[in-house]
């Protein structure tokens, strides 16, 4: 299996590039992070890659980091999504907020990326959740941590319905609640998590 490319950027689009190694020109699709990040035609560039075989093509893609591959073999481990919509979610939203989301069971939230509607959406969520946290960086570790804490606690819900109702998205509620103490009362969880999300948390 070819686990990475190292070699000269000869073409780039916004949907693949090519990298010549040893003379040879391979072409990699790949995500939006990846083409504003590769660098420019005659660099030397180095993408992690990953091989789908089929019955009718051998299809590579490319991917910046080994966070984002990781995501992307994760994603389409779920049945029913292709490497389409694993490409369509990572150039939608970073590997570190997608298992955010994920992990806070926000399918709505990944109803933004191209060809990914509601349905898809929530079963990529129940199949992933329990997953997520094998593929997570540490920091992200802690936000998901975080984001299951405020799953189990009653006044954390309460806060967090709260904040979707005034405009919030799951994830982000989920997040700020988090990380917050659990024993304060709701009034107190929802005052808090509103500064935080102020400041950006």
């Amino acid at each position: 299996m070819i686990s990475s490319l190292k070699g000269k950027l000869i073409f780039k689009d916004a949907n693949f590039v090519v990298i010549e190694c040893g003379g040879v020109g391979f072409k990699c699709f790949i995500t939006k992070n990846t083409f504003y990040n590769l660098g420019h035609i005659g660099d030397e560039v180095f993408v992690f890659t990953y091989l789908c075989v089929k019955e009718d093509a051998l299809d590579l893609y490319g991917f910046l980091s080994n966070d984002e591959l990781e995501s992307f073999k994760l994603i389409t481990s779920v049945s029913g999504v292709g490497p389409k919509i694993g490409l369509a979610l990572l150039s939608e939203f970073p590997s570190d907020k997608l298992s955010i989301y994920i992990a806070s069971g926000d399918a709505k939230a990944l109803t933004a990326a191209s060809g990914v509607g509601l349905k898809l959406a929530q079963r990529i969520v129940l199949e992933l959740k329990d997953k997520i946290g094998a593929i997570a960086s540490e920091d992200i570790l802690g936000d998901i941590k975080a984001v299951g804490n405020a799953n189990v606690n009653s006044a954390s819900k309460e806060a967090i319905e709260a904040l979707c109702a005034l405009g919030y998205t799951q994830s982000e509620a989920s997040l700020a609640v988090g990380k917050l103490d659990a024993s304060l009362s709701v009034d107190e969880l929802i005052k808090l998590a509103l500064k935080s999300l102020a400041r950006g948390i």
